[in-house]
């Protein structure tokens, strides 16, 4: 079975309809005897395996779902076993009982797309339910109103469970609802930018703010009408910044925590689709685009077991990269892109041309604290950070703090600080005080983003500041860091990671393997594969350049990289490191021998 979805051009409602079912059929043998759980793995999350097992079974329903509300009649066969599967895990005598919740737990998360099956499906979701069942989800559901959650995006999860309650006409707590709205308000910072706990800005803000506020507003319009076109407005806000987030191949920028959502990248645009009016500002023809380019893109890579089963990973399977609350049945968050299937055939969605997003070269985008910097043919995204900052993920400093993330090449986590092939130090400099044991940048005491460059303080040590300013031109970017050391420091200057197999998103070079160009001097180090270049130019402050071969699985797009990087020995005092970094999949071995004049650099620092 494998990857059953590879094929599906996905140009149609049909078609996306078939790719729905096409995902979910695979579950199906490994339903539980009253198939409330889902058993798709033996891998492990802080969570216990049978609250594991609800999540696996709960996370299909956000394409079953909108497959019931939009009547989608291949549905049929899939609901009766989740049917009988809900009937079976909100009864307390069943041995598939999900159970009493805690607070701050993850069956709280996954209470959402019940409710949301209720507020937009209510006939067929709920009221198809025995009258017993329906009084015990009720009972179950409820739980989620007296308990405490984190006060992040979590919030709309009650938000949604308490619409759903409202649409079926039953009780909900009316003071809850307006305490939630006001800790969602003060996630909020203007211009369609929600934050979420810690202060972190990532792809929450669309996959979850924004989705379940547009769910929102296609429910409430009527009963809430000024909170629901608020949401509204701020998601059309949103729509064309996220947009540059994409390639134009629907790649999608590699960026913060919960990557294994995959294709959930740009669900924002299925729940946009759901609530905006037709005639509205954002073009349907760009939002059926950007949804659909991005979700062939993903099925395309091989992200499935041999049954057919998503993995935990991003552009392959992948452990290492991986959050802690990554259970094996996770990664079907993704099936929220299938919103769309709530619309009917007839909607502008279905009937619009697929049309490109014309996005900008260059868009700033302070509240994600990301200067955005695209390639003239579009091929290649890359987003230069400084000051979002996360404390309490996986590789927190690989996953927010590098200097640049590509659509392109994507970037790397360590599997150990030790050695540069074990820290995988792709898009960052990374320092020294023995020469064995690096540290990147990981928090910012300061940081500006302009239209024209991004520039950072940091300390990767006690008595150890840098400054980093790094100025994009095209694919090329340079990188001046003005270090002040009260000892002896090694420094590693790494470029993008670039695959060395000859493989890029399944496509492979001929017949045999291809073994790519490397180039080791003084003052440069570079890979030139029919794939792509990547490549450093020294330029000023260091002493050698090499060709670095991370360990394997720690790159999020392919398992085996090649990483360029320069190196340096830095005295105590102030030192100043300057290097020029190309990454092109388009540009080839002419884009690295003529770097524009602005990275040549000529001794002098304005």
């Amino acid at each position: 079975m494998g990857n059953c979805v590879k094929d599906n051009p996905l140009r149609t409602r049909a078609d996306v309809e078939r790719a729905a079912v096409s995902l979910i059929e695979p579950l199906l043998p490994l339903l539980s005897p009253g198939k409330a759980r889902l058993h798709l793995g033996d891998t492990g999350a802080v969570y216990p395996d049978e609250i594991a097992q609800m999540e696996a079974f709960a996370r299909p329903l956000w394409a079953i779902v909108p497959m019931l509300a939009g009547g989608c009649k291949s549905v049929g066969a899939i609901w009766e076993c989740w049917r009988e599967g809900i009937i079976h895990g909100v009864d307390p005598d069943s041995p598939e009982y999900w159970g009493e919740v805690v607070d701050y737990d993850q069956r709280l998360v996954e209470m959402a797309v019940f409710g949301m099956g209720m507020a937009v499906a209510p006939k067929t979701f709920f009221f198809s339910l025995p009258e017993r069942t329906q009084a015990q989800l009720y009972r179950w559901l409820d739980q989620i109103n007296h308990h405490e959650m984190p006060k992040n995006n979590w919030t709309f999860f009650r938000v949604l469970v308490n619409i759903g309650f409202e649409i079926c006409g039953l009780p909900f707590p009316q003071e809850q609802m307006r305490e939630d709205f006001d800790l969602i308000e003060s996630h909020y910072e203007g211009d369609g930018w929600y934050f979420d706990y810690f202060d972190q800005r990532e792809y929450y803000t669309m996959w979850a703010f924004h989705y379940y506020g547009l769910i929102y507003s296609l429910v409430m319009k009527d009963r809430d009408p000024a909170r629901s076109a608020a949401f509204l407005e701020r998601a059309k806000r949103m729509a064309q910044d996220f947009a540059c987030w994409f390639d134009k191949n629907g790649e999608a920028l590699p960026y913060g925590r919960s990557l294994t959502y995959r294709f959930a990248q740009g669900a924002f645009y299925a729940a946009l689709a759901l609530a905006q009016a037709p005639g509205e500002a954002v073009d349907y023809g760009v939002m059926k685009r950007l949804l659909l380019s991005n979700m062939r893109r993903w099925f395309q890579k091989p992200i499935f077991t041999r049954d057919g089963v998503l993995t935990i990973g991003y552009g392959y399977p992948n452990l290492l990269m991986a959050e802690g609350y990554n259970a094996p049945g996770s990664p079907y968050w993704a099936m929220k892109s299938f919103a769309c299937l709530c619309l009917p055939q007839e909607h502008p969605f279905w009937q619009a041309e697929e049309k490109p997003f014309d996005a900008p070269l260059r868009s700033l985008q302070p509240h994600a604290r990301m200067l955005i910097v695209r390639s003239e043919d579009g091929s290649h995204v890359m987003a230069f950070t400084a000051g979002n900052h996360a404390h309490e993920h996986s590789h927190d400093e690989a996953k927010y703090e590098k200097f640049v993330y590509s659509t392109a090449f994507g970037f790397s986590v360590c599997k150990a600080q030790k050695l540069l092939k074990d820290g995988a130090f792709d898009s960052m400099l990374a320092l020294s005080e023995d020469g064995s044991t690096f540290h990147p940048r990981y928090g910012c005491e300061s940081y500006e983003l302009c239209e024209d460059c991004v520039r950072s303080v940091w300390h990767p040590f006690a008595g150890v500041t840098v400054q980093t300013e790094i100025r994009p031109y095209g694919e090329w970017h340079l990188r001046i860091h003005r270090i002040h050391t009260d000892r002896k420091l090694y420094a590693a200057e790494g470029g993008f990671a670039i695959c060395r197999d000859g493989w890029d998103g399944g496509v492979t070079f001929g017949q045999h393997a291809v073994t790519p160009e490397t180039i080791e001097t003084e003052s440069c180090a570079a890979v030139i594969a029919p794939w792509g270049v990547s490549g450093v130019r020294g330029l000023a402050g260091f002493e050698t350049g090499e060709i670095v071969m991370p360990e394997p699985n720690t790159n999020l797009m392919v398992p085996r990289t090649l990483l360029p990087t320069m190196r340096a020995t830095l005295p105590a005092g102030d030192s100043v490191l300057v290097s020029a970094v190309l990454g092109t999949v388009t540009g080839g071995r002419e884009r690295w021998e003529n770097p524009p004049t602005e990275v040549r650099y000529d001794g002098t620092m304005d």
